[in-house]
């Protein structure tokens, strides 16, 4: 009893103990919880109307859209600039996709296996046109083509994987394009449904046939507002304040911006780096000139364009050396010269020049015993067959090959990185090799019996060693210019102190308004990604660490100096919109100068006493804007004045025009030559103005779409 009674006056501290550990346990799930979330939070790239994307999910689409462009232009890599484009293009896509997908679930608007087959049969869609799958006869796609590919594939999946592989890339191909194809199906209903409700009708084509074809002439008195100094002119908070809110709608931005200064100095090459370039590319120069074959001497001077030895077409070389090509003699190796324009020095050996075929036809049968002297042997044996008039293919069979005729095309080798010897045998083989001749190379790894079956598309091939070097700086021209400006960011850690330096050091504190994270490059200097991360994560006033950037050739140190939260634009806060206020401002007040200086006019006689230019315009419609000359500017409301003017009538108001006022007098009004009225005609091209307006629906749809773009924390 006494040790019951002494665990009961423990009740109080027991309850306290444990509610702790619960709270303890409940608190670490939390906290696991949160940190999941967090976790989740960081790896996603954007949101649309609620809908998330990871990154993972977002490089997938980018390196799926990567791989489609690769195999439909036949290249093996992307620059950055183009890697860039293609992640634009993967995010306003699943944007656009999102929202029309979002709203179609709204209208029941759906697209059918049907109507995609209905759509494969007619082989109209121009995106059809872009697969292989299209009949070289007739030149349109071939759903027949595709069934067969489909039913190979899926064929090959249960029994030949090796087969299966090689099919994967064209298949990978295909469902991107039906993907896509289904998705503007989809957006092309949407839009359907949308034109639907908008008409037009008789009387709206007839008014588009007269304002397209009723021609006015005009004298035309200008008072151009340049004529007015703006000294002359007084400009008020107050003036810009009721600008700003005359025109408020325009400077709505759906998305944050920030303005920046910032501070960027490019490494340059110093005298002593020149001059040392200089002597180096003069002594390869020099080997080169003695050299059979130049491959070591390209590969020690580092030359940025590879030697292959084998016959180029000028595409496969730069642009400055193939301007050259034609000018220079066989045989010979031109002097040092200098290329402004990408900053190189360049030495070319033309080896040979002859005219070859572009387009090889040809087949081959491989071959490849256990040892170097049993596959001689076999590739005697198959070339002494072929030479006695034997079946290239069905010999081909007898080694497990097909023998079938194939096509190769200068571009699919000619860019090539570099060329092993066994290559350029090949490649010289199919360039030069008799027709229907039969070939036994010898290469390291085996045999190749090779027949060139057809050649097209002669061209002129060149065989040239090309030594081009970037006139760049030394590691020491690097070090130095780094320290002082090591030494300059880390004594402006202000802004004032940032523009009071720059002077000290010589450079030069530049700006930059409404950046947004959507940009690839901060102040178009490439490897920023970390420089734009850091603008939006900064606090007004912050001053940056200092980044090295660009080709390793750029320091550059960054200053935020405003943050533009999404909505309307701060115009005190904006250098370049508060400029463009004062200039709207300054229009109407020089407007309202020279209508008081005019008032009374009552003719073109009238106008003309106040010392305006007149002048004579023809064929004015309505339809389309006036460009004075005098005033240099295009001006749409006098294209309205002049169509609400009877002929032989002088406009009783003054005009007011982007560049300055004008009076006007209708000379004459006729009809355009040639032309007739079409009313089904006229009705299509009012409907599709109609159209074309409504086409913003898909910007009006994003800005309420919620999106949230984070590209710029992962790309």
């Amino acid at each position: 009893m006494a040790a019951i009674g002494k665990i009961r006056s423990w009740g109080p501290i027991l309850v306290t103990v444990i509610g702790l550990a619960l709270f303890a346990f409940i608190a670490e799930e939390l906290f696991r919880s949160c940190d999941s979330i967090k976790n989740q939070q960081r790896q996603q790239v954007g949101e649309v109307l609620g809908k998330k994307i990871d990154v993972q999910e977002f490089q997938n689409l980018v390196d799926e859209y990567t791989d489609v462009i690769k195999m439909s232009q036949g290249r093996d890599n992307l620059t950055d600039q183009e890697l860039n484009q293609v992640k634009d293009m993967v995010w306003n896509q699943f944007v656009q996709n999102t929202v029309i997908e979002n709203e179609a679930k709204k209208l029941g608007l759906t697209v059918t296996d049907q109507e995609m087959q209905n759509m494969l049969q007619q082989g109209t869609n121009p995106m059809l046109l872009q697969t292989p799958f299209v009949n070289k006869q007739t030149r349109r796609f071939d759903a027949n083509a595709l069934k067969q590919f489909l039913a190979e594939y899926d064929n090959a999946k249960k029994t030949n994987p090796q087969l299966a592989e090689q099919y994967k890339t064209l298949y990978n191909y295909w469902t991107f394009m039906e993907k896509n194809m289904r998705q503007q199906l989809l957006a092309q209903k949407y839009q359907n449904l949308l034109g639907a409700c908008l008409l037009s009708n008789p009387v709206e084509a007839q008014q588009a046939y007269t304002e397209e074809t009723l021609e006015s002439s005009v004298n035309l008195v200008a008072f151009p507002y340049s004529k007015i100094n703006d000294n002359k002119v007084e400009v008020s908070d107050a003036d810009l304040k009721a600008k700003y809110e005359e025109l408020k709608p325009r400077f709505l931005q759906s998305e944050e911006s920030r303005d920046i200064k910032f501070v960027d100095v490019q490494v340059l090459p110093s005298a002593s780096d020149r001059a040392a370039l200089d002597k180096s590319v003069k002594e390869f120069r020099d080997q080169l000139v003695t050299a059979d074959d130049p491959t070591e001497v390209i590969r020690k001077s580092a030359s940025l364009v590879s030697y292959l030895g084998v016959p180029q077409t000028r595409s496969a070389f730069p642009r400055d050396i193939a301007n050259q090509l034609d000018s220079i003699a066989v045989g010979t190796t031109t002097a040092v010269v200098e290329n402004k324009d990408d900053n190189t020095l360049n030495v070319v050996k033309l080896y040979s020049k002859q005219q070859l075929a572009d387009s090889i036809q040809f087949r081959v049968i491989q071959v490849a015993k256990e040892d170097v002297a049993a596959t001689r042997k076999t590739a005697d044996s198959i070339y002494n067959a072929l030479q006695a008039g034997g079946d290239f293919e069905a010999i081909a069979k007898k080694y497990g090959q097909t023998g079938e005729k194939v096509w190769m095309t200068s571009r699919e080798y000619e860019n090539a990185p570099s060329m092993d010897t066994d290559t350029r045998k090949y490649i010289n083989t199919l360039n030069t090799a008799a027709l229907n001749a039969t070939n036994n190379i010898a290469m390291a790894n085996g045999n190749v019996i090779l027949q060139v079956t057809n050649r097209t598309a002669m061209n002129t091939k060149y065989v040239a060693a090309v030594i081009k070097k970037t006139i760049d700086f030394s590691k020491d021209t690097y070090n130095t210019a780094y320290n002082k400006f090591s030494q300059f960011v880390s004594e402006s850690q202000t802004f004032e102190a940032l523009e009071k330096n720059a002077a000290k050091y010589g450079y030069k504190v530049q700006e930059r308004q409404g950046v947004r994270n959507t940009e690839h490059y901060v102040a178009g200097i490439t490897s920023t990604r970390d420089a734009l991360k850091w603008i939006f994560e900064a606090k007004q006033g912050d001053i940056s660490p200092l980044y090295e950037c660009g080709n390793n050739d750029h320091l550059l140190v960054l200053a935020l100096n405003n943050i533009n939260p999404k909505g309307y634009l701060n115009y005190e806060k904006n250098e370049e919109l508060k400029s463009y206020l004062k200039s709207e401002v300054l229009k109407d007040k020089k407007a309202e100068l020279i209508l008081a200086d005019v008032k009374g006019v009552k003719s073109i006689a009238d106008a003309r006493k106040k010392a305006g230019n007149m002048v004579r315009v023809d064929q004015i419609t309505f339809s389309a804007p006036v460009f004075v000359q005098e005033t240099g500017a295009s001006e749409p409301a006098l294209s309205g004045a002049v169509a609400g003017t009877k002929k032989g009538a002088f406009c009783p108001r003054p005009i007011k025009g982007n560049a300055g006022i004008y009076f006007l007098q209708v000379l004459d009004q006729t009809r355009r030559a040639g032309s007739k009225f079409d009313a089904k005609k006229y009705e299509q091209q009012a409907q599709q103005k109609i159209m074309q307006r409504a086409g913003n629906f898909m910007q009006e749809l994003m800005l309420k779409a919620d999106v949230t773009d984070n590209r710029y924390l992962f790309f």
